[in-house]
C-alpha cells in the first residue's frame, strides 16, 4: 500500500513510500523446482514412451512401401462439363495479336503461357466464347493448373480462317471452377 505525502495547488507531487516489506516471489511455501514436472514432459504425445511399433495410424495402410500399388487418387479433368458456360469478362486479362495467311490450310498457332493464379492446384477448362470467330480453337481444353508461383500452363491457340480475310476476333476464357474465377484473353488474328 502506498500513500500520498504532499499536495500543492501548483503541481501534484506524488511521493510513494511502501508501507510494508518487499512482496514475495509468487511461489508457494516449500516450492522445490526439482520436484516439479519437467516442461518438456508429454511433448512426444501419447505414443512417445513406447518403443514398440504398433503399425500405421490408419488401418489398411500396412504395406505402403516401395512395392505398394496405389489405386484411385485425384483424377484430372479431361473434358469440359456440358453445363459449363464461357462468358468473357468486361475487361480481358490480356490482348494478343497474331497474323495468319487466309489461304493456309494449317492456319497459324500461338503458344499462350498462362501464369497460375490460385493458391492450390486447380482444374481448368478453356474454350472460346460463342460470339468468337469460328476459326479459333484451343488445346488442351482441360487440365490442371499449378499453384501460384509454380510452373505456367501452356495452351495452343489455333486460327484457321479457311479463306476468310480481315480481322478475326476470338475471346478465350479459362474457367477455374473450384476457385470461382476465370482468366480471359482477347485474341485478334489478322488474316491476309
Amino acid at each position: 500500500m502506498y500513500s500520498i505525502v504532499a499536495f500543492s495547488s501548483v503541481s501534484y507531487d506524488l511521493i510513494c513510500k511502501p508501507n510494508h516489506k518487499q512482496p514475495g516471489d509468487y511461489f508457494p511455501e516449500g516450492y522445490d523446482p526439482r520436484e516439479e514436472i519437467a516442461f518438456t514432459e508429454g511433448m512426444g504425445g501419447s505414443q512417445a514412451g513406447s518403443d514398440k511399433d504398433r503399425g500405421p495410424a490408419l488401418p489398411g495402410m500396412e504395406n505402403l512401401g516401395e512395392d505398394a500399388v496405389m489405386m484411385g487418387g485425384i483424377e484430372e479433368a479431361s473434358e469440359i462439363p456440358s453445363d459449363m458456360e464461357f462468358v468473357m469478362s468486361s475487361v480481358p486479362d490480356g490482348e494478343i495479336k497474331m497474323d495468319v495467311a487466309s489461304s493456309s490450310s494449317k492456319g497459324a498457332e500461338l503458344l499462350l503461357t498462362v501464369k497460375p493464379v490460385c493458391m492450390g492446384f486447380e482444374d481448368y477448362f478453356a474454350a472460346f466464347t460463342k460470339d468468337s470467330h469460328a476459326s479459333f480453337s484451343v488445346s488442351p481444353v482441360a487440365g490442371r493448373m499449378d499453384r501460384r508461383g509454380g510452373e505456367p500452363t501452356e495452351l495452343t491457340v489455333t486460327c484457321k480462317p479457311a479463306g476468310q480475310s480481315g480481322e478475326l476476333v476470338g475471346n478465350l476464357v479459362i474457367n477455374l471452377p473450384e476457385d470461382n474465377s476465370k482468366i480471359c484473353y482477347k485474341i485478334i488474328a489478322t488474316a491476309f
